[in-house]
């Protein structure tokens, strides 16, 4: 992947995260969960600079440094799709909007309550959101809604 594809502008994105067997995380002060193998949806914002590029290229890429609660996630976790818009939201953050309709799905559930939603103004329990199933996964990504996103998604 060549991150300079990636828009050097603020938005929004989202990251999918494949974990081929159960973990113990300990998610800095959120404390230790259990994370079941399965899929996960981290959705986010990348307002500062960089925007997208640095934000989502340092997820990808992956950073020994935790500072983010996905960092500990993605020490453990390989992504395999992502997506982003740069439109302004309408009535709720995109990450909010994201992680709000992923949670509704069917199948769909919070390994960690406040995982990347310690700051949401929003409602949102989490940010991360996890599936038992790839298939239940691809099928909450298609019916995402998206605005104007661009979307990227890693050969399988």
């Amino acid at each position: 992947m060549n991150f300079d594809d990636l828009p050097a502008r603020g938005g929004a994105y989202w990251l999918a995260l494949h974990l081929p067997q159960a973990r113990r995380i300990q998610v800095g002060r959120l404390g230790e969960a259990c994370f079941p193998a399965g899929w996960y949806v981290y959705t986010g914002s990348a307002q500062g600079p960089g925007g997208i590029r640095s934000r989502l290229g340092r997820h990808l890429r992956g950073s020994p440094h935790r500072r983010w609660h996905i960092d500990f996630l993605r020490a453990v976790a390989s992504p395999f799709a992502w997506g982003w818009t740069l439109q302004p939201p309408s009535r709720l953050p995109w990450e909010c909007a994201w992680a709000q309709h992923l949670a509704a799905q069917t199948d769909a559930f919070f390994p960690l309550r406040g995982f990347g939603a310690s700051d949401c103004r929003h409602g949102c329990v989490a940010h991360l959101v996890g599936f038992p199933t790839l298939a239940a996964l691809t099928l909450a990504l298609r019916l995402l809604p998206r605005g104007a996103a661009l979307a990227r998604r890693a050969a399988r």
